[in-house]
């Protein structure tokens, strides 16, 4: 009977110093693990105007399917804020970053398309190629663009390609690169980019890498972003041509057999853009002063709030996490299977204030986890 069960793989994970637990971490710890780049979970300004708006609507619930009748106006009004402010055509509120990955990557596809992935897109992305044939999908070396476009002249298949890579990487806190958005207009191919870790963080405008690039969105083009991290909320969206947001809605099965998103969340996030475009001037000018304090001590040239620091030691990683913690600081210990090889993984949030980052940088420095 203990073999039915899940004893010696949960043995297995522990002896490999991978077992992770949920935990409710104490509040008073200064927060550079988490995602809430801009310190927006904490805007109780932001968080009262979403709760009037969903106060004054007859329903506080989507209470169906978009298709049903769970659309609702605050789900039309951040749709609309966003393409006026991204330069999409149309856009769709989905229930979170991993049913939009689904929607776009399993749903997008058609018989003889061909998706070329990036090897370090999201989890959710990575799943959704496996509800694809085999043949369907070709996975590049990461941010390679001379590899992609190797294998895009190599593929013979007649279909569609669909190139689909991410505005800023969740674990190594890079950028994609340019040429490939390059390529993807050489060879007219629809390009999917997972905006969730750079929009709110990096462009002139705050507004993520099409921003970055300063590209403007044409109909190959689709967005994807999420609503819980620099916009400190819960959810996604998919901005794209109106044919494109038409085919999911009718296609995409996280869209149309999932209750609609949250209207308070929805709400929550539409503040939050508002407020990022208010006051992108002073948000830009904290993010460089963090990533100023990141370049003169830990010596990591970054764009984005992402720092990754390898350690390559599940063990020492956990070490490492435990002894910030006893001086008052959370930062992220991540391991297999998210990477390959063991990281401390800080964020630079800008509502830490300047000289807990900079006794941070310090304590990680003198503990030679960076060499």
């Amino acid at each position: 009977m203990e073999n039915f069960l899940y004893l010696k793989e949960l043995a297995s994970i522990k002896k490999s110093n991978r077992f992770r637990t949920r935990d409710i971490f104490d509040e008073n710890l200064i927060d550079l693990a988490s995602n809430d780049y801009l310190g927006l979970s904490t805007n109780k300004s932001i968080f009262i105007k979403a709760y009037e708006n969903v106060l004054n609507q007859k329903f506080h619930s989507p209470k169906a399917s978009m298709l049903v009748n769970g659309y609702n106006q605050i789900h039309k009004d951040f749709e609309e804020k966003l393409c006026s402010t991204n330069s999409f055509e149309a856009g769709i509120t989905v229930g979170s970053g991993f049913l939009a990955n689904i929607s776009l990557i399993e749903d997008k596809r058609r018989k003889n398309d061909t998706l070329f992935i990036d090897e370090e897109y999201h989890a959710s992305g990575i799943l959704a190629t496996k509800l694809l044939k085999p043949e369907q999908v070709i996975i590049f070396k990461h941010n390679d663009y001379e590899d992609l476009e190797k294998k895009f002249l190599k593929n013979k298949r007649v279909g569609r390609n669909i190139i689909a890579i991410e505005g800023v990487y969740s674990m190594g806190g890079d950028l994609a690169p340019f040429e490939i958005f390059e390529i993807a207009n050489k060879y007219e191919s629809i390009l999917i980019v997972d905006e969730a870790h750079s929009s709110g963080v990096i462009g002139e405008n705050l507004l993520g890498i099409y921003d970055y690039y300063k590209i403007k969105p044409t109909k190959f083009h689709i967005k994807m972003g999420t609503l819980g991290k620099a916009y400190g909320s819960y959810g996604a969206y998919i901005l794209a041509s109106k044919q494109i947001i038409n085919f999911l809605i009718n296609r995409a099965k996280p869209i149309i057999y999932s209750t609609a998103p949250s209207l308070f969340d929805t709400a929550l996030a539409l503040e939050s853009l508002n407020f990022i475009i208010e006051n992108k001037q002073t948000l830009k000018e904290k993010i460089t002063g963090h990533l100023n304090i990141i370049q003169d001590i830990l010596g990591i040239d970054s764009k984005s709030l992402i720092i990754p620091i390898e350690i390559a030691d599940n063990k020492k990683v956990k070490d490492i996490q435990e002894i910030l913690k006893q001086k008052g600081y959370l930062v992220g210990a991540i391991r297999q299977p998210t990477v390959k090889s063991a990281i401390i993984r800080l964020i630079a949030k800008i509502d830490v204030d300047k000289n807990d980052l900079i006794k941070v940088c310090n304590l990680l420095k003198d503990s030679n986890v960076n060499k």
